[in-house]
């Protein structure tokens, strides 16, 4: 019984935590336009939003948000709703309008294309 402890243990220890290391933008197939929409997601929305799981964290998960007819406010789905919500807000979520450029928020949203 003391040869089965340790070798769990050790099972244990090299599982981690059953969490998988993020992949790279490579691995994840990412133009440039996505890979530098994924860091602005990074920075200003991860804290709330999870982009590959379907488990929510404060806000809803963004997975799959554009292979959706509508997004969780009703609204339609499309490049507009979306940009419209990140700039301005909607519910809960805070405006982010200010803080991103045109081309953080065109980054963003291609990135979140890739969901």
């Amino acid at each position: 019984m003391l040869f089965i402890f340790p070798g769990a243990a050790l099972l244990f220890l090299l599982a981690g935590c059953g969490k998988a290391p993020p992949k790279t933008d490579a691995q994840l197939g990412l133009n440039a336009q996505q890979a530098s929409g994924r860091g602005v997601f990074q920075t200003d929305c991860a804290s709330c939003h999870h982009a590959y799981s379907s488990a929510g964290s404060m806000g809803p998960s963004l997975k799959g948000l554009f292979r959706k007819r509508y997004l969780p406010s009703g609204l339609p789905a499309n490049n507009r709703f979306v940009e419209q919500t990140i700039v301005v807000g909607r519910g809960m979520m805070p405006p982010a309008g200010g803080g991103l450029s045109e081309q953080q928020l065109a980054d963003l949203v291609a990135y979140l294309h890739t969901l």
